[in-house]
């Protein structure tokens, strides 16, 4: 398991991630977004802008880089990064299959990207990724699993996932919608060989969105590495937008409510990396101050109301514009 290296990391941050998703392609659905980036979103001004951000994220500690084929050219960034830095051998990296982008580089497209779990649609991307992530790859999941995915049923599909893993590649998945928690548990039965297929699940959770968190704790009991995204539930949990019960703590600790919210998912038992989606250099340093957050009882009490039902915040999510 490449997660291994994390376990033996010395900075405090070694289990916060980067994920690209915010800043592979000029429109995503994160709030604030295009205050963040502003109107220059050519291609290269975001390949510059990525480059610094994972220079940040390495320099602060953070040793687990997260793309995925629907991120615009978030492969193509992490790509061009790596081969800048041939020496470093303690990061992980990960990425995704089964959406493809298909905004051709705009923020008002119809659809940003279209899902399909088939096997055809792995071929492809699988070819798409190792000509970009070569043997950088360390883990590759499928995108986004529901409880009705084809990918939780289909033999031909594990079968040529057990072989990605016979190379040394980590198979994993993610998780959406407000059946997280049906996702995760039916992806737990998963075997090929009588072994289990999967090793990672990425999977929504945070202040508002709790309702994966006993099939976290499941899964990280079977063995597999958890993955939090959208711990800041899309710029829902970060200033301005943070809930007056979050802004209250992070006055209190002196910290940003971004901070609080990733320091949340850190202090869960299961939880083995929170992702940042930072799109700028001083809002990755803000999440960063997570690592060293300590909450009291009282404080704890006042986020845990905060929790919504997970199909009022799967309805708002999918109501959020695309930036």
């Amino acid at each position: 398991m490449p997660f291994a290296r994390l376990a033996t990391a010395t900075t405090p941050t070694s289990h916060l991630g980067l994920g690209l998703a915010a800043i592979g392609r000029p429109g995503y659905i994160n709030l604030g977004r295009e205050k963040d980036l502003g109107e220059t979103r050519t291609v290269e001004t975001l390949r510059a802008r990525t480059h610094e951000l994972l220079d940040a994220a390495y320099a602060q500690g953070v040793r687990y880089f997260d793309a995925a084929r629907s991120y615009g050219r978030s492969e193509e960034f992490l790509a061009d990064w790596l081969t800048t830095h041939p020496d470093l051998d303690d990061i992980v990296v990960g990425s995704k299959w089964g959406y493809t982008y298909t905004a051709d580089w705009t923020t008002d497209a119809e659809k940003h990207e279209v899902k399909d779990h088939s096997v055809r649609t792995y071929d492809r991307q699988r070819g798409e990724t190792a000509e970009l992530l070569g043997d950088r790859l360390d883990l590759y999941q499928i995108h986004s699993v529901t409880p009705d995915s084809p990918a939780l049923t289909d033999k031909q599909l594990h079968a040529r996932l057990a072989e990605l893993a016979a190379t040394g590649v980590t198979v994993g998945f993610s998780t959406s919608g407000p059946a997280q928690a049906d996702a995760i548990r039916a992806a737990l039965t998963v075997t090929v060989d009588g072994e289990p297929l999967f090793r990672t699940v990425q999977s929504t959770y945070n202040a508002l969105e709790t309702s994966a968190g006993p099939a976290l704790a499941e899964a990280h009991d079977a063995g597999l590495t958890v993955i939090v995204k959208e711990g800041m539930a899309n710029g829902r949990l970060a200033e301005p937008y943070a809930p007056d019960a979050l802004k209250a703590v992070a006055e209190e600790t002196s910290l940003g409510a971004d901070a609080i919210a990733l320091a949340l998912i850190l202090r869960e038992p299961w939880a083995g990396v929170a992702l940042s989606g930072a799109a700028t250099v001083d809002q990755l340093a803000s999440n960063l101050h997570a690592a060293v957050v300590d909450l009291n009882d009282d404080q704890l009490a006042r986020l845990a109301a905060l929790a919504e039902d997970p199909h009022t915040y799967w309805e708002k999510r999918g109501q959020l514009p695309w930036h």
